[in-house]
C-alpha cells in the first residue's frame, strides 16, 4: 500500500518512491507487474501528477530490478539458474530456510548476499556471517540505510571482480577467475615470500596484497570482512579504534547505532585467531571501541 504523510519533512515525491521501493523489495509489487498509471496513482493520493512522474522518474534512473522467489527452494534455484549482482534474503523461508539457501548458494557462487530479517539476536547475527552472508540487517530499518548497503555491497563486489581480472563476469564467477593462477616462472617463486606491506603484531601475520593471514607459521582462514576488520586494526595497532570507525572504514557503511555487526566480526577474529594458538591481540576498550596490540 502507497501511502504519504503531509506533516512528513520529506518531499512527497520521495515519499512515494520510498513507498514504491518498500513494495518492490518486499515482493509485494511482483516485478511483471505494472505500476499505476501517473494519473490513476495521483487521483488515489489526492496530489498533483507531476509529483508521481517524478517518483517514478526517481526509480527508473535507479535502475534496480528485483526477482522475487515465494520460499526457499525456489530461491536456490534461481540462485544457481541466474547471475545475479546482489541477494537479499530472509531467514524465515516456507520450504527451506534462508541459513540453508545460503549455504547451498555459497557451494557454488560468491554473489555478495544481504541477509533481511527480524530475527535480531547476537547468535542469529553470527550464523548468518558464519554462514557467508555479507551483511546483516535487521528488521524494521529505514529504506535508505538497505540501498546504502546494497551500494556498498556492490562496489565491494566489483572492486573484487576487477581486482581478480574479471570485470564484467556475471557475480558468482568471479572466484573462478583465471588471475588467481600465478604465472609460471620467476613471479611464480617469489609470490610465496611475504609482502613487503605485512603486518605483524604478535604472532599473528597479515599480508594485505594475498590477503593471506597466518598465526605462528599457520593460515588461518577468514571471511573478506574479517579480514578487512583486522587489516584496519593491524594497521592503527596500540591506536583504540570506534566501533564507528570499523564501521565505516572496514565494513564499508556509515555506522547507524547497531554494535553488534562490528562484534560479530571481532568475535569471530578472536575465535580463529585464539583456536589458531595466537594470543588475544584484539582488546575491548570498554565504551570505546577495540584495539590491536601484542
Amino acid at each position: 500500500m502507497i501511502s504519504i504523510n503531509f506533516r512528513d519533512s520529506r518531499p512527497i515525491y520521495e515519499q512515494v518512491k520510498d513507498s514504491l521501493r518498500r513494495l518492490i523489495v518486499s515482493g509485494a509489487l511482483p516485478p511483471d507487474e505494472k505500476l499505476p498509471s501517473v494519473r490513476e496513482l495521483a487521483s488515489q493520493l489526492v496530489i498533483n501528477p507531476n509529483t508521481i512522474q517524478r517518483a517514478y522518474r526517481e526509480l527508473e534512473h535507479e535502475g534496480y530490478q528485483v526477482e522475487h522467489a515465494a520460499d526457499g527452494r525456489t530461491a536456490v534455484d534461481l540462485a544457481l539458474e541466474r547471475d545475479y549482482d546482489l541477494i537479499l534474503l530472509d531467514v524465515l523461508l516456507p520450504q527451506l530456510n534462508g541459513m540453508e539457501v545460503l549455504r547451498r548458494v555459497r557451494k557454488h557462487k560468491d554473489v555478495p548476499v544481504i541477509m533481511v530479517t527480524a530475527r535480531d539476536a547476537v547468535m542469529d547475527k553470527v550464523a548468518g556471517l558464519d554462514a557467508g552472508a555479507d551483511d546483516y540487517l535487521t528488521k524494521p530499518f529505514a529504506i535508505e540505510e538497505l540501498f546504502a548497503r546494497i551500494r556498498v555491497a556492490l562496489k565491494r563486489s566489483e572492486a573484487v571482480r576487477a581486482a581478480s581480472g574479471v570485470g564484467g563476469v556475471g557475480a558468482g564467477e568471479g572466484a573462478t577467475g583465471a588471475a588467481a593462477v600465478p604465472p609460471a616462472g620467476d613471479s611464480a617463486k617469489t609470490s610465496a615470500a611475504p609482502s613487503p606491506a605485512a603486518l605483524t603484531v604478535g604472532s599473528v601475520a597479515l599480508d594485505p596484497d594475498r590477503r593471506e593471514v597466518t598465526v605462528g607459521r599457520s593460515p588461518i582462514a577468514l571471511t573478506a570482512r574479517e579480514f578487512d576488520v583486522l587489516a584496519l586494526l593491524m594497521a592503527h595497532a596500540e591506536t583504540v579504534l570506534t566501533r564507528e570507525r570499523i564501521a565505516h572504514e572496514a565494513l564499508g557503511y556509515e555506522y547507524v547505532g547497531d554494535t553488534n555487526n562490528v562484534d560479530v566480526h571481532i568475535a569471530h577474529l578472536r575465535a580463529k585467531i585464539e583456536d589458531a594458538g595466537g594470543a588475544r591481540i584484539i582488546q575491548t576498550v570498554r565504551g570505546v571501541g577495540y584495539v590491536c596490540r601484542a
